[in-house]
């Protein structure tokens, strides 16, 4: 039978500081719908700026060997964790990747644009479609038009964060407010600090 959470978070090896901040990241990585754990080992890796074998990493998280080894192999497939043989005994070490801004950018690359790339393209095949009926009121295809262009305007933000680290969320608000974005109005953008 499965502890229930607070049980197994207050008997955790970790100091109640550390263990907080570990499971904080756990449970925005869980949201992000990822696995808990992968949160809670990268967190905790991160957080003690050196590299931790795998027999610490379950001491510390109370994660079996095989968790922690799925978890870690996991982890450096998404390039936010690395391993090495940094000591004399041979024994695998992995440390937390720190540069912020290329891990969300690999993840946001991987998976969110990848998404928003999809739904453009349903958006504009849907208005092709539509555009070819007579029973299509103008307005419907305007309002097709708009959510198609926020679309576009969400896939060029996310290009452009990915390559500036500047996430440009003016044409978003434009289009969500019914006006279409100008192509050449100054644009809101909001600064993403890296660390």
């Amino acid at each position: 039978m499965k502890k229930p959470r607070a049980a197994a978070e207050s008997a955790a090896p970790l100091p109640e500081w550390e263990a907080l901040v570990v499971e904080a990241v756990g449970t925005v990585i869980e949201f992000w719908r990822f696995k808990r754990n992968q949160g809670r080992v990268w967190a905790l890796l991160y957080l003690r700026g050196r590299e931790l074998t795998a027999a610490e990493l379950q001491e510390a998280l109370e994660l079996s060997k095989g968790a922690v080894s799925m978890v870690t192999r996991e982890l450096e497939q998404w390039g936010v964790v690395s391993r090495s043989h940094a000591g004399s005994d041979g024994v695998w070490r992995f440390r937390a990747e720190t540069d912020l801004m290329k891990m969300v950018g690999r993840v946001i690359e991987a998976r969110e644009s990848k998404l928003v790339l999809g739904v453009k393209a349903d958006l504009e095949r849907a208005e092709r479609l539509a555009r070819q009926r007579d029973d299509v009121p103008p307005d419907v295809l305007a309002r097709l038009q708009r959510m198609k262009t926020l679309a576009a305007v969400i896939d060029r933000a996310v290009r452009g964060f990915l390559h500036t680290a500047r996430l440009d969320v003016g044409g978003a608000v434009s289009v969500l407010s019914g006006v279409l974005p100008a192509r050449r109005a100054r644009r809101t953008s909001a600064r993403v600090n890296p660390g």
